[in-house]
């Protein structure tokens, strides 16, 4: 069993870092405070390959492992957890969906110009009543030959208005059930498409996030993912790997608001020395040090499993459930450890607890990761 990462990824680790550092923190609680969307970050993380780290390089992709995307978006999330999950959409849901499922007509149109960032995409399975249970969507397709009629609401949609292509999951059939659910690709364009309001949120504030509406959309019948009746397994599928994405931000979330203790730790000083020699405070930065590894390590063997093929949905569920709980806590503690300046602004950690509780409730909450494990630990 070897630990160590190889010198692909850890060049991939820095440039990350490089990257999030020198590109992300100036200005991310201006974008936090006016809900700004990192739109200039994002462009220039697809030119650096961060957009479609997975996806073939046949398709202008980077061809990398899972391993090397949660490396990227622990790093990316340490600072701006508004970009990561951006990039973990594009990745994990839209970009996977499509270079594993896609036909060759979809990728080139698509997925090439997603790969690089020149567009970006967004993953529709949402609804105002069924939330992401996929079998109860209220979003219809009716097949009228050469194109299906889309009709319905979306949302809590992340990258509402930012993208210009959406994978949407709609019922064609409800007699069939879940084998009466298809995957469509629809365009910004496409008349019939509006954008709602953007959602005013606690965390994430420079995310994109929006309602959307169909009324009547005419979608051509190429622009079907899979055979008719695939629309639930594709996105069971794309959910499996978004839990990786997820639990890698929530990772990034912890390390980065514990970085920020430790460091504040070893300036601030009260009773004459460093507040890192007080064991009140010391046993918490152990506490949050043990916790992220054991995130850390979930993550990286659920990636592994991916990578070489093997059954990834409970381990991607585990560190799911446990690096967004790792996040919320951690951060908590950060605040914390910081006192009063924890509590403004300046000092980061206060942002980074509103963002971990995110974490916790999409890619299905955490009941839905229990659901999943215990299925399967119980078969």
């Amino acid at each position: 069993m070897n630990f160590q990462l190889t010198e692909e990824h850890l060049a991939v680790q820095a440039a990350a870092r490089d990257f999030a550092q020198n590109e992300l923190l100036p200005g991310v609680i201006e974008r936090d405070t006016k809900e700004i969307f990192p739109a200039e970050q994002i462009k220039k993380m697809g030119e650096l390959g961060f957009m479609g780290m997975m996806v073939d390089p046949k398709y202008n992709g980077g061809g990398m492992d899972t391993i090397s995307y949660v490396l990227a978006m622990e790093e990316i999330s340490k600072i701006d957890a508004s970009a990561s999950v951006c990039m973990s959409v594009n990745n994990s849901l839209v970009c996977w969906g499509l270079d594993k499922y896609g036909t060759e007509a979809q990728k080139e149109k698509y997925l090439t110009r997603l790969a690089t960032g020149e567009i970006i995409g967004a993953f529709c399975l949402s609804e105002p009543e069924a939330g992401s249970d996929a079998t109860s969507q209220r979003t219809t397709a009716e097949d009228k030959g050469d194109h299906y009629l889309i009709n319905g609401t979306k949302n809590w949609i992340t990258n509402g208005n930012s993208a210009s292509v959406y994978l949407v999951i709609a019922h064609t059939d409800k007699e069939k059930g879940h084998k009466g659910i298809n995957a469509f690709i629809v365009e910004k364009d496409m008349e019939g498409f509006t954008v709602g309001k953007k959602e005013e949120k606690m965390g994430i504030r420079g995310s994109d996030t929006h309602s959307l509406m169909f009324q009547d959309v005419k979608v051509p019948k190429e622009n079907r993912i899979g055979e008719d009746g695939f629309g639930f397994n594709f996105a069971m599928a794309t959910l499996n790997g978004g839990r990786i994405g997820i639990a890698s931000q929530a990772l990034g979330i912890a390390s980065g608001a514990y970085e920020l203790a430790l460091k504040y730790s070893k300036e601030r000083k009260a009773f004459g020395k460093e507040i890192s020699q007080h064991q009140g405070i010391a046993f918490k930065l152990a506490d949050m040090a043990t916790q992220i590894e054991a995130a850390r390590l979930l993550c990286l063997k659920a990636a592994w499993l991916k990578d070489t093929k093997q059954d990834f949905s409970q381990a991607g569920a585990m560190a799911k459930l446990y690096a967004s709980q790792v996040a919320m806590d951690t951060t908590v503690e950060a605040v914390q450890v910081h006192g009063g300046y924890g509590y403004v602004k300046e000092y980061h950690v206060e942002r980074l607890m509103r963002d971990a509780k995110i974490t916790q409730i999409y890619e299905g909450t955490s009941e839905i990761q229990k659901i999943v494990i215990s299925r399967s630990i119980l078969k």
